[in-house]
C-alpha cells in the first residue's frame, strides 16, 4: 500500500526538491501533502492520514521540534515516522529531536541518496 507523505518546510523550493527525491526512491509513495510550518502541518494531519513526515527544524510560527512534540504526544499520529531535514548546526537541537522521537535526520544541503538511505532504513 502506498504511503502518503507530509513535507513540512518554510521553503517551497525545498518541498519541491523533496517531492522529486521521494519519486526516485524504491518506496511506493501515494499522495504528498505540503505545509509551510508546524501550524499548517497540524491542520493537514487533522484531515489526512500520512505514513511519513519530513520536517525542517527552523520554521516560523511552530518549528519542527514543537511539531515533533505534538505529533508524538497525539495518539493517532505518534507512530508516524518523522525525519528531520535541517540546516541546524547545533548538535543539541538534533539530539533534542531524536530524544523527542524523530526517526532520524538529514542535514541540508542533502543529496537524493542521503534521503533514500534514511528512508530505506525506515520501511
Amino acid at each position: 500500500m502506498a504511503l502518503d507523505v507530509l513535507i513540512v518546510d518554510d521553503s517551497a523550493a525545498i518541498r519541491k526538491i523533496l517531492q522529486r527525491v521521494l519519486r526516485q526512491t524504491d518506496i511506493l509513495f501515494g499522495e504528498v501533502h505540503e505545509a509551510g510550518d508546524g501550524v499548517e502541518a497540524i491542520e493537514v494531519l487533522k484531515n489526512k492520514k500520512v505514513g511519513l513526515i519530513l520536517s525542517d527544524i527552523n520554521m516560523p510560527n511552530m518549528d519542527g521540534i514543537q511539531l515533533l512534540g505534538q505529533v508524538k504526544a497525539h495518539l493517532e499520529w505518534k507512530s508516524v515516522p518523522v525525519v528531520m531535514i535541517t540546516t541546524e548546526g547545533s548538535q543539541a537541537k538534533v539530539m533534542e529531536a531524536v530524544e523527542l522521537g524523530a526517526s532520524g535526520y538529514v542535514r541540508k544541503p542533502f543529496t537524493a541518496d542521503q534521503i533514500k538511505e534514511k528512508l530505506t532504513g525506515l520501511f
